[in-house]
């Protein structure tokens, strides 16, 4: 899959709360994005950033509304179609992680390449290179579950772009990290999407982040801003 422009249009999603009421979180979201482009998602707790990337990377389904990768629909797509979509083309570093405890650093870096069936050693030998390249060399052996939670967001970094993903979609990538690690974690976010080139959206509190991203994009009450 060769992807180019990232195009959504009115994208809505809803979700019900325990009480039975419709939440409407997202109310209309249009915005596109090239290769090559960095985009910072802002907004109040609660605005629906994280559903936004979820819907993005096709762990979500939306409402209403389209998002596509040149003619890839993501919306329409089947649950194979999505896992080879998701596999080839996305790397996505979640808030929470969502490391496996029982494998090592490495072991969990180098995951997505054993998924694509690639060769064991050359795919280990990947891994423990770009954990080296944040710093984590000396980890790598360590399971997961004994890092430190900036660690192990360094190591979710790692993972999301072992395979070289046209789409980077990252939530709080630099929420657990010190600012000078933090600073160096978006740097290399950046730099690989330049140089890949790929699209890059984080959703993020973090002002100086946003605002190194070409484009900064303001969730308020369901809808978009742009600066």
């Amino acid at each position: 899959m060769n992807f180019g422009q990232l195009v959504i249009t009115d994208l809505r999603k809803a979700f019900l709360s325990p009480s039975g009421e419709r939440i409407e979180v997202l109310r209309g979201i249009s915005f596109s994005a090239t290769p090559g482009e960095t985009i910072a998602v802002v907004g109040a707790s609660g605005a629906g950033k994280s559903t936004l990337l979820h819907l993005i990377a096709g762990i979500e389904a939306p409402d209403h509304g389209s998002i596509k990768l040149n003619e890839f629909s993501i919306e329409n797509a089947g649950r194979v179609e999505l896992a080879r979509y998701r596999n080839a083309c996305v790397g996505v570093v979640f808030q929470s992680h969502h490391l496996l405890a029982d494998l090592t650093a490495a072991e969990n870096v180098c995951l997505p390449l054993r998924l694509a069936r690639h060769d064991g050693r050359k795919a280990m030998r990947t891994a423990l290179e770009a954990l080296d390249r944040l710093g984590l060399a000396g980890r790598a052996s360590h399971r997961v579950t004994d890092l430190s939670g900036g660690e192990q967001q360094r190591v979710a970094v790692c993972r999301a772009l072992i395979t070289q993903p046209l789409l980077v979609i990252a939530d709080e990538p630099t929420g657990n990290l010190d600012s000078l690690i933090g600073a160096q974690l978006a740097s290399d976010l950046i730099s690989y999407a330049g140089s890949r080139p790929a699209i890059l959206i984080i959703a993020t509190h973090n002002q100086d982040l946003a605002q190194r991203c070409d484009r900064v994009v303001t969730l308020e009450h369901g809808r978009t801003s742009e600066t």
